[in-house]
Order: structure tokens, then sequence, then C-alpha cells
């Protein structure tokens, strides 16, 4: 079915804008934009949805630059009803859409040590594609199960083998919506948890461009990875350093620009487009390539179409 075919009991908007929903706050409108009421009102969804039909979910935006053509295809964005946070003993449930920080502060609060979640931007859906990590502790070290909807409508529980945890990937097929996560940490003093969470917070402030409108880190340490998804110390670059000796910290392009407290900070520094900050980060890349003979992966995801070029 055509998406305003289907009954739902969330909302369906047309021709959504997305820019004010992106931390970067660029980018064009998403064709169809679906907020689910409930896991059930979503698989529902999915399983009437034309199969042709391109499907994204959607956290907060952190981590993400959506060109300015916009999206074709259905854009999920879950809400209220799966922000919620459970602890039973050392394991902690979490809806998709809840906050990486929250998520921390409240397994903390129960005695959990979740804290490498404290100064990860962006919702617990999106930590876990991604297999986030902060200090050394990745997601995947504390990955119990998952719940998602498939692009089918079938509702299906996650484990390890499905997900293949790699540096900053899983294998989560496209068009599947994450909805509900258990990690499991080990236990520790509220107090003592708490105060390390406001110390990780204190360092990241001093390092990092916090003011600035910015997506996280924009490139991926050239590190490699083992089997278990964590990383290896074999390789210890840092994108950082080779944007750095590549002359690139500061660099614009249009309203983009490599922070200066943070060279690995790609931000927007005012009326940017999408296409500025693709273009800026392509550029780094190719002066690092020319510089160290390495090639720097996005950890930003670009979707979306770009505006047809006038020249």
């Amino acid at each position: 079915m055509h998406p305003d075919q289907i009954e739902i009991r969330g909302r369906l908007t047309a021709a959504r804008p997305l820019s004010d929903l992106t931390w970067l706050r660029v980018g064009g409108p998403a064709e169809w934009f679906f907020q689910p009421a409930d896991t059930g009102d979503l698989a529902d969804f999915l399983r009437q949805l034309d199969p042709s039909v391109p499907v994204f979910p959607m956290g907060v935006g952190s981590n993400l630059i959506v060109r300015d053509g916009g999206l074709r295809g259905v854009v999920i964005r879950l809400g209220r009803g799966f922000n919620g946070i459970e602890v039973t003993g050392t394991p902690v449930t979490a809806g998709a859409a809840a906050l990486d920080a929250h998520v921390a502060k409240k397994a903390a609060e129960a005695g959990v040590d979740l804290t490498f979640l404290r100064t990860i931007p962006g919702s617990l859906g999106g930590a876990l594609r991604m297999n986030a990590g902060c200090y050394g502790s990745y997601t995947a070290d504390h990955f119990v199960s998952a719940r998602a909807v498939t692009r089918a409508g079938e509702i299906v529980t996650l484990t390890r083998d499905d997900l293949q945890f790699a540096y900053r990937q899983t294998d989560l097929p496209e068009g599947w919506v994450v909805t509900e996560v258990t990690l499991e940490g080990p236990e520790g003093d509220p107090e003592e948890l708490a105060n390390r969470m406001g110390t990780q917070l204190k360092k990241r402030d001093e390092t990092q461009p916090v003011k600035d409108r910015s997506a996280g880190s924009t490139f991926r340490n050239p590190a490699g990875f083992s089997s278990t998804g964590r990383a290896d110390d074999v390789h210890d670059l840092k994108a950082w350093k080779l944007i750095d000796d590549a002359g690139m910290r500061g660099a614009r392009r249009g309203g983009a620009q490599m922070s200066e407290k943070h060279s690995n900070f790609l931000i927007n520094t005012g009326g940017a487009t999408a296409a500025d900050l693709e273009g800026l980060g392509e550029e780094v890349r190719n002066r690092v390539f020319q510089s160290a003979g390495l090639t720097l992966e996005w950890e930003i995801m670009r979707i979306g179409e770009h505006v047809p070029s006038e020249d």
C-alpha cells in the first residue's frame, strides 16, 4: 500500500522538513514521516507498506547529514512510547528512543555501570546500530538482546550473532527498526558512578566544541577491529591528528568548518548547507589521503539526495 492508504494510530506527515530534527540543522524534507504510536502500530504499518518504498529509521539526528534534496520513502522516528527505561538487577532494558545519557544516569542511580553511554550523543537505538563506544567500552561489550520490527512487519528478537558487531557498525538489515535494547553492566556504587560521569562530562566540555552545531566525531579513527567488536590497539591512529597533519584544522567551506577546538568535529557555523558540510568532509578526506596515504571513513551517516548542480 501507499503510506497514506494505511490505517495507523500514530502520525504520518507528507513532505516533513528534517533540518530541525538534526543536530547540524541542515537537509531537505522526508517524502513521508511516520511516528508510530507503539510497536504494534509500527509492525502493522510496515507489513502493509509497499515493499518497494524505502524505509529509514531516524533517531534524534545526532550523527546525521540529510542532504539538501531530501529523502525519498518513509522516515520513521520513534517517540514517547519508545523511551522507557527499566532496571532489573544488572540488566537495563530501554526503548530505542531513550537518550544514551538518560540510560547511563538511570542505570547509575540503580548501581549499574553503563557510564560509557553518558557522553555519547543520541538515542540507544542509534548506539546499538553503530556500536557506539567511549572510554574503551562499546555497546557490544554490554549487549544482551534487542527487539526490532523487520521491513516486512515482523517483531523479532536480535542476538549478538544476528548483529555481528564490528567497529562502529552492525549487520542490522536495511529498513529494520530497533524498538528496544537490553544491556548489562557491572555493579557499582551510585555516588561513585555519578562522580565518574561528572568527570567525563568535564573532560568532554574541555576538549570538544559542545556549544557548536556538530554531529559528534566526523571520521572514524583508522584502527583495526577484532571479531568481538573491540578496537585493535595495534593501529592507534587518531583521525584528528591526521586532519591536523594535513593542515585542515579550522578549514572552511561556506558555513561549514572543521572545528578549531577539535579538528575531527565538523560544525555548522551558521547558514551551512548539507552540501557545504559533506563537501568539506570530502575535501578533508582527500587532503588526508594526499598527506598520509590513508582514507578516512565517515562516522557521520549521510543520507538522501543531492540538489542538482546549476553548473
